[in-house]
Parts: C-alpha cells; sequence; structure tokens
C-alpha cells in the first residue's frame, strides 16, 4: 500500500522504493492538483522525501503532534522498529504496528485513524482496485452537467446504486462497503462548478437511512415485530449505516488531500482530543464527555498530589539528633535526621465570572476543584456577573453538577444592575461582603476573562485582596494574543494578580496540581 520494498529494505534502495511497483500508490500521475503525481500535493521525491517511507513516517508523527497526541521521539522510534516485524504491504498491519506505539488512550483512537488514511491512503485517485458496476465510468459523468440533470430519486443509475448499497448492508460485507463507498464519493461528491469535495451529495444521492425500512422487512420476514429480534437488528443495521457514513466521509478528505496536501487537511478535518478542547468552543456533546473526564482526572490528580506528599515528609534537618547520632561512628554522620514536616493544605476561596463568555470555563473548574476538595483544608466558591454571591452552598459533596449550576444561575445574587460583566463594581461586592474569606491561610483563585465592558476596575481593591491572602491567582480562558483587546484588562490585573491561559483540562490539571 505505502511501499513496495520488504521489511528491512534500505529507505535508499532504489529497487525498493515506493512506487517501484505498478500498484503503489506513488506509480501513480496526474492526481488532482498535482502534475508531478505525488498523492499528497507536494514535490516530487527528491525535493521533501514524502513520498518515501520516512518522509511518510515523519510527516505522520509530526501530524499526531499538531493534532494534540503526545507522541515521543523514543515512541516514534519503537514505530519504527515495530515495521520492520510486519508486512508493509499489508496496510491493517501497518495501522496496528503504529496504533500500538503511539497510542495511549482510548478517546486518541479516533484522531490516530484519521491522520492514518491521510498520510496512508488506501487508493490514489478513483482507486485501482474498485471494479465498479453501474458507476464505471462515475467521474466523467460528475464533471459533465449534462449526465447530472435528472434529480438522484428519478434516476435509474442512481436506483441501482441504492440496490448495490442496500445488499451490502444486508449482508454486513465491509470490503464491499468501502470499495462501494470509493465508486460512490467518485460519482457523487462532486458537483458540477465544484472544486472541492463534499460527503452531502454522496449521502443525499444513496440516502442510507431510507433503506432501513426494507432491511428489517428482509431479516424479520415471518416474525413479530418490536420484539427483540427486531431492536437487535435495528441496532446492526443503524451500525452499519454508520460505517457506511465513515467510509464516504474518510474517501472524501482522501481526496480533498490530494488535491490541497496532506497537511492542510489534517489540520481542517482533526479536531484536538477531549483534553486539550477549548471550553468555550465545545459544543453541547463535547460538554457532556468533558463532563465524564472530570472525575476520572480529579482521581488521578489526587493520587498523584498524595504521592507527592508523601515523598516530601521530610522536614527542616535536625542538627542535634543527627550531630547525636553521629557520635557512634567516631563524629561522622553517616546518617541525617529530620524534623517533622508539618503538613499544609491550603484553604481556596474562588471567585469565578458567571456571565455567558465564560460560563462553561467556570463550570469546569469548580467541578474539577470540587471534585479535589480533600486536597485543600476549606473550599468556598463566589460567583459574579456585576454583583458577588456566595455559591458554595449549590456544591455541596453528592450535588449534581448540572443541577448546581441550574440552581447557582437562578437563585444566586448576580446581577446589580445591567446583568453584564462589571469587574470592578463585583470585586467591591466581594470586599463588602466576603472580605473575612481572605486569610493569611488562603489561595485565591479568579476566574474569568478580565473583560468588563469598559466599566471601573476596582485595581486598589482587588490589591488590597492580593496582599492578604498567602497565594493569588488569575485563570484566563482566553488565548493570550486575545488579550488586552478590546475592552480586556488583562495585563491590568495581571499586574496585580499572576494571570495564567487556562482553555482546556489539560491546563486546567496542570495548575490544579501545581496549586495543591
Amino acid at each position: 500500500m505505502v511501499d513496495q520494498r520488504k521489511p528491512g529494505a534500505a529507505p535508499g534502495d532504489p529497487s525498493g522504493a515506493p512506487g517501484a511497483a505498478s500498484g503503489a500508490p506513488g506509480a501513480a500521475s496526474g492526481a488532482p492538483g498535482d502534475p508531478s503525481g505525488d498523492p499528497f500535493g507536494g514535490p516530487s521525491e527528491g525535493r521533501d522525501g514524502r513520498r518515501s517511507l520516512v518522509g511518510r513516517h515523519t510527516g505522520f508523527v509530526a501530524a499526531l503532534r499538531e493534532a494534540g497526541l503526545p507522541v515521543s521521539v523514543a515512541e516514534g522510534l519503537d514505530a519504527v522498529r515495530a515495521m520492520q516485524m510486519i508486512d508493509l504491504v499489508d496496510r491493517d498491519a501497518l495501522r496496528a504496528a503504529y496504533a500500538a506505539t503511539v497510542v495511549k488512550r482510548p478517546a486518541h483512537r479516533a484522531t490516530f485513524d484519521t491522520l492514518f488514511d491521510l498520510w496512508f491512503p488506501a487508493a490514489l485517485g478513483d482507486g485501482a482496485a474498485y471494479t465498479g458496476g453501474p458507476a464505471d465510468g462515475a467521474a466523467a459523468r460528475s464533471r459533465d452537467p449534462a449526465a447530472r440533470r435528472v434529480p438522484p430519486p428519478l434516476d435509474p443509475e442512481v436506483q441501482a446504486r441504492r440496490r448495490e448499497l442496500f445488499d451490502l448492508l444486508l449482508s454486513g460485507d465491509d470490503p464491499g462497503l468501502r470499495q462501494f463507498a470509493r465508486g460512490a464519493v467518485a460519482e457523487y461528491g462532486r458537483t458540477p462548478g465544484q472544486e472541492s469535495w463534499f460527503s452531502s451529495g454522496v449521502l443525499r444521492a444513496m440516502s442510507p437511512e431510507t433503506l432501513m425500512a426494507g432491511l428489517l422487512e428482509a431479516v424479520l420476514t415471518g416474525r413479530e415485530r418490536g420484539g427483540m429480534a427486531e431492536r437487535v437488528a435495528r441496532r446492526d443495521f443503524r451500525a452499519r449505516i454508520a460505517r457506511f457514513q465513515d467510509l464516504v466521509a474518510t474517501e472524501v478528505r482522501r481526496r480533498i488531500a490530494e488535491d490541497t496536501g496532506v497537511e492542510r487537511t489534517a489540520r481542517m478535518a482533526v479536531r484536538p482530543p477531549l483534553e486539550r478542547l477549548d471550553f468555550n468552543r465545545a459544543a453541547r456533546a463535547d460538554l457532556a464527555a468533558l463532563r465524564r473526564e472530570v472525575h476520572p482526572l480529579a482521581r488521578r490528580l489526587a493520587t498523584r498530589l498524595q504521592q507527592r506528599q508523601r515523598a516530601g515528609n521530610r522536614g527542616r534537618l535536625d542538627f542535634r539528633r543527627t550531630v547525636r547520632a553521629s557520635l557512634g561512628s567516631g563524629g561522622v554522620p553517616l546518617s541525617t535526621h529530620h524534623r517533622p514536616r508539618r503538613p499544609h493544605k491550603p484553604e481556596l476561596v474562588i471567585l469565578c465570572d458567571a456571565s455567558d463568555s465564560v460560563s462553561a470555563f467556570a463550570h469546569f473548574t469548580l467541578l474539577l476543584t470540587f471534585a479535589l476538595r480533600e486536597q485543600f483544608s476549606k473550599v468556598r466558591a463566589f460567583a459574579f456577573i456585576d454583583a458577588t454571591d456566595e455559591i458554595t452552598k449549590f456544591f455541596a459533596p453528592g450535588a449534581d453538577v448540572v443541577d448546581a449550576m441550574a440552581r447557582m444561575a437562578s437563585e444566586a445574587d448576580m446581577v446589580w444592575i445591567t446583568g453584564r460583566s462589571n469587574y470592578g463594581h463585583a470585586i467591591k461586592v466581594f470586599e463588602d461582603r466576603y472580605a473575612d474569606a481572605v486569610t493569611s491561610r488562603t489561595s485565591l483563585l479568579v476566574l474569568g476573562d478580565a473583560r468588563s465592558n469598559y466599566g471601573e476596575l476596582s485595581l486598589p481593591v482587588l490589591r488590597r485582596l492580593a496582599d492578604r491572602a498567602r497565594h493569588a491567582y488569575w485563570l484566563n480562558p482566553e488565548p493570550r494574543s486575545q488579550w488586552d483587546t478590546g475592552d480586556s484588562a488583562a495585563s491590568r490585573y495581571g499586574e496585580i494578580v499572576p494571570m495564567y491561559e487556562c482553555r482546556n483540562l489539560t491546563q486546567l490539571a496542570e495548575f490544579i496540581e501545581e496549586l495543591a
């Protein structure tokens, strides 16, 4: 697939170079957008080496790192060693070798598979392995406006293709489904006048969901409907339809990569891993997944913090006991004695912006902090928009975080006049009502984007609070490049309270670990 050399052949061996055999991807020429024939839209071999196995390996590992997967140099070398043990023509074995050496978490597997399919594609162009059927000559017809005047529901060729898809879904033939998806994209993935590829045209023409009734009828003939058999069959067919949709999306990405380059396509197609997804850009489904990640993350952090505390149990040197013990060895201090280390658990006070612009960030910071409440002697939380109220009671042990956030939004007194962020007034209200919350044992944690809608900032009040606290920190969910733009007062607040960028779970976990 990617390389016709036998395992162990030298990368520079011309007899085994990629493309030497007629079936290798590099053997084809005339890929869209690249007259040199490079399927990745780049220069030919010798200028960047991308068509060599080494070039593809280094590019693939770099793409994994750019997508947020933690791949070390040693793991990249492990992948190279694993490739020496497999047949490089076996694409599934190559995928498994890479996955075994560079993928650490199940959540990273989808990103890995997407990038692998881009860097090590299963075919080039329309695909030499595709034998067609009713779709022979599909690419030519897809670019001929006269051939596409009939709407898909009335097109006899479309109906023939749908019957073929029906048979593949009924039998569960995955290799056949993959070949069918390749041909369907070649025929319906490009509409007249469009230069790029889209999966919507394929799925609209094939309409796989509308085949469900016929599929169920085919397997449930003579059986009672609505029972366990129907539920199992419906589940299986939904999985096969989803598989077909994934194959179409994979094929569309491959065709786009041939036209525009694999690096550009990878950046557009791959989303960051969940732990590196920006809180403020998370969709509803992402928020639910992030909530599920918080408690396992809290357990890992708690274990790590406890190990660090046990490792640092030694206090200051006890000089008198050390000298007394050295008398038994002629005055040579062969061992040292230390005073017991005084355990210290900080008190934590959280002051968070609850306005819509940063609500998701405040949500997960509060959730993780209260999940780690055992690491602090006391945790108190306060929320504000343009006024401040204490919200600790909403996060009692065992409380559901969604209910807690809903109660906070409806019951807490966080609005003064406008209901728009006013950091200056909120900080004043906090000092007036809750000044006793900040003491010399307190770590003060401010959560917000430092955007006060051009209102007052109350810098002297914040300075008094920071001076009174043992430590003070500010977590800002905006990228640093957006600080001090528009109504942002990040630098002015940062001069008083050290400000850190905190946009995802990874940065949040690193900060909480340092704080505790």
